[in-house]
């Protein structure tokens, strides 16, 4: 498990229109540092998840850090050899560029909790979840229409390889005051031109369970796409930072 931080100097941002281009651009860092592509990239690669902290504006997203999370074996050692200049992206066909260059990189720790325990967490990337039983993808756009813990459980008991029993649910002020917790992301440009969108959804979430749940989850994030930048976790008393 390994937990990273890439900050960029006061008063820099960097701008980016689809998330896939953050999604490459680590990738290719993740490579630099010694991860095979199969490990990053592909249906059989290593759980991770990432969150490009910041806002959007006019369709155009700007960040000024990056949460990278694994709580793979194989791709810690990876996330703690990273070089901040090698997070650095170019297309053309979009005419966007992404770079971390000036970033610093700091290790995350653990989060302090006691077993059993409870922590009060932010969607520092907003979740993706999609509606059960349907052949076509329909992403859900609120957190009352699905049981978050079953969600959560069954991914993160296929990454773990034995049974994962949290509690995962949404704060309940929250939701009575944001009964519209959805956002629509931009995930990439098609061939088409067009651009190609997730709903997800953001809300504080309390979870609770032993101590290795906990973890798990605040390593490999919650719900469907974390590899692409969905489900990333923070502490809710810190904030997202900056």
């Amino acid at each position: 498990m390994n937990r990273i931080r890439l900050s960029l100097p006061r008063g820099q941002w960097a701008t980016y229109r689809h998330q896939d281009l953050v999604h490459d651009a680590i990738v290719n860092a993740l490579i630099a540092a010694g991860a095979k592509p199969e490990q990053v990239i592909g249906a059989g690669a290593e759980p991770w998840t990432f969150a490009a902290l910041g806002y959007h504006r006019a369709h155009e997203g700007q960040v000024h850090g990056l949460v990278i999370a694994t709580p793979s074996a194989a791709l810690a050692p990876c996330l703690a050899a990273l070089d901040p200049s090698a997070v650095r992206y170019a297309r053309a066909a979009t005419g966007e560029l992404l770079d971390f260059s000036a970033a610093d990189l700091s290790i995350e720790p653990p989060p302090v909790c006691d077993d059993p325990g409870m922590l009060g967490v932010l969607t520092l990337s907003p979740l993706a979840i999609s509606e059960p039983g349907t052949n076509k993808k329909r992403w859900l756009t609120r957190l009352d229409q699905v049981d978050l813990s079953a969600v959560a459980n069954t991914r993160l008991s296929r990454i773990a390889g034995r049974p994962v029993a949290l509690s995962v649910l949404p704060d309940s002020l929250y939701l009575r005051a944001n009964p519209k917790h959805s956002v629509l992301v931009s995930t990439k440009r098609m061939r088409n031109g067009r651009a190609a969108f997730v709903i997800a959804l953001q809300a504080p979430l309390v979870l609770s369970g032993s101590r290795e749940d906990l973890l798990l989850a605040w390593y490999a994030g919650l719900g469907e796409k974390t590899r692409n930048g969905f489900g990333c976790l923070g502490l809710a008393d810190e904030g997202v930072g900056r």
